[in-house]
C-alpha cells in the first residue's frame, strides 16, 4: 500500500471556491483514520496536522472530474477524445459540431480549476499567518501550493486564453475581476513557478518511497515553467528549464512495456503524478472507461469495462515501421488505400466464417472474393508486425490477445476478433460494449487479469501529469525552433531508442531534411508516445494544428478500417478557444466572452 496518497479532504463551499474544507484522514496511515468535520479556512491551519491536511486539499483539486459513476469527460485522459489520437463512442459535442457555450464541459472545467486556485490561495496566504508548523516546512508547502496554483492557471489559460487572476482568498461576492490577457496569465504562472524554484526548502527530486514522494519538486516546477515558455514561444528559456529537469536527476525508465504498471509508478521518469490507490474514491478509472467487457470487474468474475474511450485509426496508422519508414497499407494489401473505405472491412474478418456470416457481409456489399477463409487473420496481422513496438503496447490491435477476467476459476486470454461471437471458452473473443463496431482499444492503463486491481472503480496506478519523455520531446521542440537540429534529434532519439524504433538520421527513411521536417517528426513522436495520457488535444491546440489534423476530410469516430460511425463537424474556428461559461458572465458582468461564442 502506498504510504503517501493524497487523500481528498475538500468539498466546495460555493460555486467556485472552497473555503470550507471537509478533512479526510491522515495521509501517513490510511488504516488509522480520524475523520474531521467541516473546518473553516481560519481554523484549517491551526495545528501541524491540519496544516498537512490543508496542503493535501490543494493537491486534491487535481482529482476533480474523477468519478466512478460514469465518465465525466474532464479527466486528463478523457481529453484525448478531442485530439488526433483518440475518440469516444458516439463522438463528442465539441467535435460533432453541436456544442454550445452553455455546455457543462466548459463550466465544470472552469469551476474545478478555479477551486484548485482558491485552495492554493488559502494555503499561500493563511498558512504563514496561522500555522504553528516549522518555518522550513511551511516554506516548502507554500512553494508546493504555488506550483499547484501555476498548474491550475496553466490549464485555464490553455483553454480559455485569458482569465481573471486571483492571488489571495476572496468570497464569491468579491469575485468581480475582469479577464487578464493570455500573456498576463502566463506571467503569473511563471512567477509562481520561479518563486517555487527559488525556495531552498523545495527539493529537486524525491527518491522512490521517500516520505514526501508525490509532492511536487523543483524538477516539476522547471518542467511546468518550460512548458509555459513553449506556449509563449520563448524557446531559449524553455530549453534551459528542460535542461534543469535533467540536472534534477530525472531520466527515462528503461522499459516502455512496464512503465505504466504499479511497480514502476515511482520510477525516475515520473516527475509529477496524480497519486492513486486501490480504494474507493482514490483510484484511477482507466480500467472502467478504457477497458472492455472481458476486463476484470467489480470484485467478481463479471466483465465490467466500458470502452467509452478508444483509439483513433489516425494514431495506429501513424506508427512507423520498426526501421523508421512510414507505414503504408498498400505495402501489406496492394490497392487498399484506393478502395472504398467501407469495403476494406473484408480484410479484417475472422477465419472460417459461417455461411450465414458470409451472406451477411455479401449483403453489406463486401467483395468476398478477397476473403481468405483460412488465412484472413494471418494476413491482416502482418499489418501490425514489424512496427514501432509502442503500437502493440498502447493499443489492442486486431487478432492480438489480452489477458482478462477469470472464467471457470482462471484468468483467460481473449483475442480481438471480428465479428465477435462468444466470450466464453473455448472461443474467448474479446468482448466490448460496442459489438456492432470494431474499434482499436487501449492497452495502456488497462489492467490485465484479476490481480492488478480490486475493482474497476479504483485502480492503484498513478496517473502521470508530466514525465521525463514529455520533457525530452518538449526540449527537442524548443531546440528545433532555435535551429539546433542535431541536438534536437539527439533528444528525440533517446525516446526512440527506448521504444525500439530506428533512430533519426540512421537511414534514408529517418534522415532529417530540414527544420520543418524535424518539427513534424517531433510532433508525431509526441502523438505516438503519449496516447491515453491527456496530452495530444492540448498539443494540437498549442501547435495550431487541431483544425487540420482532427477535422481532415472524412473525419469522425472511425472503425478500424476507417469507416466513419459518427462524422465530425467543425462548427467554427472559434472552437479552438473555449468560451467563458455564460453562468460566470451572469454572476460577474465584467467578464467578456471569447469571439464567436454566443452566451
Amino acid at each position: 500500500m502506498k504510504r503517501n496518497f493524497f487523500e481528498g479532504i475538500a468539498k466546495p463551499a460555493g460555486l467556485l471556491i472552497a473555503l470550507m474544507l471537509t478533512a479526510g484522514s491522515c495521509r501517513q496511515n490510511l488504516l488509522d483514520t480520524t475523520p474531521y468535520g467541516s473546518i473553516s479556512s481560519a481554523n484549517m491551519w491551526t495545528t501541524d496536522n491540519l496544516t498537512d491536511l490543508g496542503i493535501t486539499g490543494v493537491y486534491q483539486a487535481l482529482r476533480q472530474g474523477i468519478t466512478n459513476s460514469g465518465a465525466s469527460g474532464r479527466e486528463l485522459y478523457h481529453f484525448d477524445r478531442l485530439g488526433f489520437t483518440g475518440q469516444t463512442t458516439g463522438g463528442d459535442e465539441v467535435v460533432n459540431g453541436t456544442v454550445a457555450a452553455s455546455s457543462g464541459l466548459f463550466s465544470n472545467v472552469w469551476k474545478e480549476m478555479y477551486e484548485g486556485v482558491h485552495r492554493a490561495n488559502d494555503a499561500i496566504v493563511n498558512m504563514p499567518k496561522i500555522s504553528p508548523s516549522p518555518a522550513e516546512k511551511k516554506a516548502r508547502y507554500i512553494a508546493e501550493a504555488k506550483v499547484l496554483r501555476a498548474y491550475y492557471y496553466s490549464r485555464l489559460n490553455q483553454l480559455y486564453k485569458g482569465v481573471p487572476i486571483y492571488l489571495e482568498p476572496v468570497t464569491v461576492e468579491n469575485m468581480t475581476k475582469g479577464r487578464e490577457t493570455e500573456a498576463k496569465v502566463w506571467e503569473v504562472v511563471i512567477q509562481d513557478l520561479t518563486d517555487a524554484i527559488n525556495e531552498p526548502n523545495l527539493p529537486a527530486k524525491y527518491a522512490k518511497s521517500a516520505g514526501q514522494y508525490g509532492h511536487v519538486t523543483k524538477g516539476a516546477a522547471y518542467a511546468l515553467r518550460g512548458k509555459a515558455y513553449l506556449y509563449q514561444k520563448k524557446w531559449t528559456e524553455a530549453a534551459a528549464d528542460f535542461a534543469k529537469v535533467k540536472e534534477a536527476g530525472y531520466l527515462l525508465f528503461s522499459d516502455y512495456r512496464t512503465l505504466f504498471k504499479e511497480i514502476n509508478e515511482q520510477c525516475d521518469e515520473m516527475i509529477f503524478s496524480i497519486q492513486n490507490i486501490g480504494v474507493d474514491g482514490y483510484g484511477s478509472t482507466t480500467q472502467w472507461y478504457c477497458g472492455n467487457r472481458s476486463s476484470f470487474g467489480s470484485g467478481s468474475t463479471a466483465g465490467a469495462g466500458w470502452n467509452t474511450f478508444h483509439v483513433s485509426p489516425n494514431l495506429v496508422d501513424l506508427y512507423e515501421n520498426a526501421d523508421g519508414s512510414n507505414f503504408n497499407w498498400d505495402d501489406v494489401l496492394p490497392g487498399y488505400t484506393k478502395m472504398d473505405v467501407a469495403k476494406r472491412e473484408v480484410f479484417f474478418l475472422r477465419n472460417n466464417l459461417t455461411d450465414t456470416e458470409i451472406t451477411t457481409f455479401k449483403n453489406k456489399g463486401l467483395d468476398m472474393s478477397l476473403y481468405l477463409p483460412s488465412g484472413n487473420e494471418e494476413r491482416i496481422k502482418k499489418a501490425y508486425e514489424s512496427r514501432d513496438p509502442r503500437l502493440k503496447l498502447n493499443v489492442i490491435t486486431p487478432y492480438a490477445t489480452y489477458v482478462g477476467r477469470p472464467i471457470n476459476g482462471a484468468d483467460q486470454t481473449f483475442t480481438s476478433r471480428w465479428p465477435n461471437r462468444n466470450e466464453n471458452p473455448p472461443v474467448l473473443d474479446l468482448a466490448t460494449d460496442t459489438k456492432g463496431q470494431f474499434y482499436y482499444l487501449y492497452r495502456k492503463f488497462v489492467y490485465e487479469g484479476s490481480t492488478e486491481l480490486i475493482n474497476r472503480q479504483y485502480g492503484p496506478i498513478d496517473f502521470p501529469i508530466i514525465r521525463y519523455a514529455d520533457v525530452l520531446l518538449m526540449w527537442a521542440e524548443a531546440l528545433t525552433e532555435l535551429g539546433q537540429l542535431t541536438d534536437a534529434a539527439a533528444l528525440v532519439n533517446q525516446v526512440r531508442a527506448r521504444a525500439g524504433v530506428a533512430l533519426l538520421n540512421s537511414s534514408a527513411a529517418t534522415t532529417v531534411k530540414d527544420q520543418a521536417d524535424l518539427r513534424e517528426r517531433v510532433r508525431n513522436e509526441r502523438r505516438r508516445e503519449f496516447p491515453n495520457e491527456g496530452i495530444n488535444y492540448f498539443d494540437e491546440l498549442r501547435w495550431g494544428t487541431w483544425k487540420t489534423k482532427v477535422f481532415a476530410q472524412g473525419s469522425g469516430v472511425k472503425q478500424i478500417w476507417g469507416a466513419v460511425v459518427v462524422p465530425y463537424n467543425l462548427k467554427g474556428d472559434y472552437l479552438e478557444t473555449w468560451p467563458v461559461p455564460p453562468t460566470e458572465i451572469q454572476m460577474n458582468p465584467t467578464l467578456t466572452q471569447n469571439p464567436g461564442w454566443i452566451n
